[in-house]
């Protein structure tokens, strides 16, 4: 009788898929789970009017994509869709759901209080002077003593909620004495389209440093799978 093969392993929330790319000085990561369609796949789909479709693509196709990509043309670039895992803390994930058009499905502290973290800075910067949504770096700063000061609170607030919970208090109420910077995990999908506009928010020097690295590490998962899109868009 064949031996039964040995049950699949799955991967727990915080474990990065075989994909992926670490942000947040190993605290982080964005994560490769799934794609859908080709560069092809978007030139097919510009052309659809004409009825014919190709299996490969030649020097006219690029010229087609850079004539999409520069004019805005974005619609056969939703035909090509992607699935991403990212492990971050909550205000990330706060900035990153400001982006409607994906698909998200997170991890929810309602059903589990397993795996809880919490993210400490590498480095704290300063407020901007004059501008309210920007930071700067800072020498004045006390980097080992404010970040101490992080991983105290963090401590206490994880330390409370281990404490409701064993006094009976549910977990989606109990959860409420959590961090903003505790870590989270999410599936988001997203079709090319609308992931080329979240790039060019999120990687910019407008953006928070912290997602940021995440939209950086995104490019380098999608750069093999639309490589001359990537060089248009100078990925």
């Amino acid at each position: 009788m064949p031996e039964a093969a040995a049950p699949k392993k799955l991967q727990t929330a915080n474990i990065p898929p075989p994909r992926h790319v670490m942000v947040l000085d190993g605290q982080g990561w964005v994560g490769l789970l799934d794609h859908m369609g080709t560069e092809t796949t978007a030139v097919n789909a510009a052309r659809v009017s004409f009825g014919k479709i190709r299996e490969t693509m030649n020097e006219r196709d690029l010229v087609l994509l850079e004539y999409l990509i520069q004019n805005r043309h974005t619609s056969p670039l939703e035909h090509i869709v992607f699935t991403f895992s990212v492990h971050c803390p909550l205000f990330v994930r706060s900035q990153w759901h400001r982006h409607r058009t994906w698909s998200y499905n997170e991890i929810s502290r309602r059903y589990t209080e397993e795996e809880i973290e919490c993210f400490i800075p590498g480095h704290l910067r300063a407020q901007s002077a004059d501008n309210r949504q920007a930071s700067v770096d800072s020498a004045d700063l006390d980097q080992a003593g404010c970040r101490s000061l992080i991983e105290q609170q963090n401590r206490t607030a994880v330390e409370l909620y281990e404490k409701l919970l064993a006094q009976g208090v549910c977990r989606e109420q109990a959860r409420g004495v959590l961090p903003q910077n505790l870590m989270t995990t999410f599936w988001a999908t997203v079709d090319l389209g609308n992931l080329i506009h979240f790039l060019d928010l999120r990687d910019s020097a407008h953006a928070q440093a912290e997602i940021r690295e995440y939209a950086a590490g995104i490019k380098q998962l999608v750069q093999p799978l639309v490589p001359n899109i990537a060089r248009i868009m100078k990925w």
